[in-house]
């Protein structure tokens, strides 16, 4: 995106590319929508792509590649062992991070599948500013927990904090204390923190979090899959980092990791993942690994032409208009919903747009899924595909018990160079509509509950006939409108 202003002062970001493919999109009438979203268990992950418009359930493996991408897709090596894309990636991994090893993976869980077995042992501790779904599950597979030591503002949808993905020192501090040392399996700082609203980490926790990792003998671990809208954030937010090019930014992490690891689908725009080191013993102890779950050292179960891509794409997110596109646009769209009083995460974050379903259905309480909901919602009126990021992206307690969401969100995901800005509007017509007639959404409960990762293919069903009376007032006010 670029600040360009407009003789008519209207605030509007400025796309500096062009499509040149395009794919056609559906859009169902509402009754066949609401066939659909019934027979996909309420869950937007079961939903069907064909029977969608937009989808914003995630930028995972969604984001466009460059022509420079698909080009250089095109020399790959395919060799099973000693690939050359294997080592055109390991380059540019070391050009962005300065890192001296590269473990290849298919994608970003396989990664904490890696680090999991590598160091996680029963009984032993990950601190983290917050989980993510499947990292929580790889540590507590391997008998594990997970400790969230996120700042306060963290937590606070309204809070104006400006990176309320940090650490908290003193909880930090605190929990080593209490815990010891020799019990913390790495320290963990997700670059973006996915399940509250897309926060950034500022440069400076990153520094102080791995000088008191390396003042206590404890590996320091930084998930950089949603690195690239967070270095938007360092370099607009951050004092004196406005003037620090990006490169420089990224070969400090490097410096302050001990390991970082990143999922391709997100940082790289392509399908795989990657974890990296300078540390020999870490690499060591990771390496064995690598054959056993993923493929042979240079491929690691990634196709090479995908190595090929996330290396241009790596380079390509050194490139400050590249990394504004998406939380330009985030900030575009949350800054339209809340001019129609509908409530969101603030300041907007990255990833996508985040609204805070508490608030949208205040009637409704977390016993009855509310983000989940929503997501149903929302795609009932507009055939847009949300995540819900609330309590069905939690698991159970040991006990069976429920463990409710600190937030409940619907993230409303913003692919990188994806949608138009009237795909855009689109979406918040449909959603100030909805909200405007929220009363009428009621909740959900289960019928198929998986015991892990429920979210992604449980099944639920309305408690009540409120699908039916949502689709009514459509009608109502949309007539034969889509």
């Amino acid at each position: 995106m670029a600040n360009i202003k407009f003789y008519g002062n209207e605030s509007v970001p400025v796309e500096m590319y062009r499509a040149r493919v395009v794919q056609k999109l559906n859009l169902l009438p509402i009754e066949q929508r609401r066939d659909t979203i019934l027979e996909s268990g309420c869950n937007t992950f079961l939903l069907k792509n064909r029977d969608i418009y937009l989808d914003m359930l995630t930028d995972s493996g969604t984001n466009s590649m460059s022509d420079k991408q698909l080009a250089a897709m095109m020399q790959a090596d395919d060799a099973y062992a000693g690939s050359e894309s294997f080592y055109r990636l390991q380059e540019a991994c070391a050009h962005m991070f300065g890192t001296e090893y590269l473990l290849p993976a298919h994608q970003g869980r396989a990664c904490e599948n890696i680090l999991a077995t590598a160091y996680v042992t029963p009984g032993s501790v990950v601190p983290m500013n917050f989980h993510f779904t499947t990292t929580k599950s790889h540590i507590t597979h391997m008998g594990g927990r997970v400790e969230e030591i996120v700042i306060d503002e963290g937590l606070d949808v309204n809070s104006t904090c400006s990176f309320k993905g940090n650490v908290d020192l003193a909880k930090l501090e605190e929990l080593v204390a209490k815990e010891g040392a020799d019990k913390i399996a790495f320290v963990r700082i997700e670059a973006g923190t996915n399940l509250i609203g897309g926060q950034p980490v500022s440069l400076q926790n990153f520094r102080d979090v791995s000088a008191f990792c390396r003042s206590k003998g404890i590996r320091f671990v930084i998930d950089a899959s949603l690195l690239s809208d967070n270095l938007y954030f360092i370099h607009t937010r951050e004092a004196g980092c406005k003037d620090t090019p990006l490169r420089d930014i990224t070969l400090e992490l490097g410096r302050l990791a001990d390991i970082i690891y990143f999922s391709g689908r997100k940082l790289g725009c392509a399908k795989g993942g990657a974890i990296l080191t300078s540390n020999r013993q870490c690499y060591e102890d990771m390496r064995e690994y690598i054959p056993l779950y993923e493929g042979f050292l240079t491929y690691g179960g990634m196709s090479v032409r995908e190595m090929e891509a996330i290396a241009v794409g790596l380079y390509e997110t050194l490139n400050v208009e590249f990394i504004a596109q998406a939380p330009e646009l985030i900030a575009t769209f949350s800054k339209e919903l809340q001019t129609r009083g509908i409530p969101v995460v603030l300041p907007a974050g990255g990833l996508g747009c985040h609204i805070n379903a508490t608030e949208f259905l205040p009637h409704l309480d977390q016993t009855q899924y509310i983000a989940g909901a929503l997501a149903a919602a929302v795609y009932l009126v507009s055939g847009v595909r949300g995540m819900e990021r609330g309590t069905m992206s939690e698991q159970r307690e040991p006990d069976g018990s429920e463990r409710f969401a600190e937030m409940e969100l619907l993230r409303l995901a913003i692919p990188k160079r994806v949608f138009s800005l009237s795909q855009i509007k689109y979406v918040v017509d449909r959603l100030a509509w909805l909200y405007e007639n929220r009363s009428l959404v009621g909740g959900l409960h289960y019928v198929e509950e998986p015991k892990i990762m429920r979210f992604f293919f449980g099944r639920l069903e309305p408690n009540s006939d409120w699908i039916d009376k949502l689709v009514a007032a459509f009608r109502r006010d949309f007539g034969d409108s889509l």
